[in-house]
């Protein structure tokens, strides 16, 4: 699906949608300046903290999913490094400081027109809170995490992958779609 654009942010020209001269795929193409906008998938960044053998995840504040399950993530910024994105949301949503590790999975979620990329991490000293975007946050011990109140299949996703790194010895990056879910 296609995004509904109107007006030009060049010039403020009404666009039309429209498939460019060597591109294959309709764009919004400004009738007055001509020029081109480009619509691209957004990125989300997150990661797992985890401390003394437990998980941290945060009950959501906002919609969508206001009131499930998930570990800190979201909107990578402009000018933002992965690894920043992934601190910052930690603070902004668990008020947490992590030490990041490696980079653990990478999900397509191309109905969403999003890629959510997930990192391993540890608290840096085991102090937690809620955000502005957080109900409560907690740490989980494997066993008492609330699978059926988790946010999203990204998240089950890259947990599943966590949980089954530290098993069995695990450090790679793990890559998988979700096809089109419903919630």
């Amino acid at each position: 699906m296609i995004a509904r654009m109107k007006y030009c942010s060049h010039c403020g020209e009404t666009v039309s949608l429209k498939i460019p001269p060597g591109d294959n795929l309709p764009r919004f193409i400004c009738e007055g300046c001509g020029t081109i906008h480009y619509t691209n998938p957004n990125i989300v960044v997150g990661c797992v903290p985890e401390w003394e053998n437990r998980i941290l995840l945060c009950k959501r504040a906002i919609e969508p999913r206001s009131g499930y399950w998930t570990i800190p993530a979201g909107f990578l910024e402009n000018r933002e490094t992965l690894e920043e994105a992934a601190m910052r949301e930690t603070h902004e949503e668990a008020l947490a400081s992590v030490n990041l590790g490696s980079m653990l999975a990478v999900v397509n979620v191309a109905h969403a027109s999003q890629v959510h990329i997930m990192f391993r991490a540890s608290l840096t000293d085991g102090k937690f809170g809620a955000g502005i975007e957080t109900m409560e946050s907690a740490l989980f011990a494997e066993e008492d995490i609330p699978w059926p109140l988790i946010a999203f299949p990204s998240v089950r996703y890259a947990l599943e992958r966590y949980l089954d790194d530290r098993r069995n010895g695990g450090t790679g990056v793990h890559v998988t779609a979700v096809e089109r879910i419903k919630y």
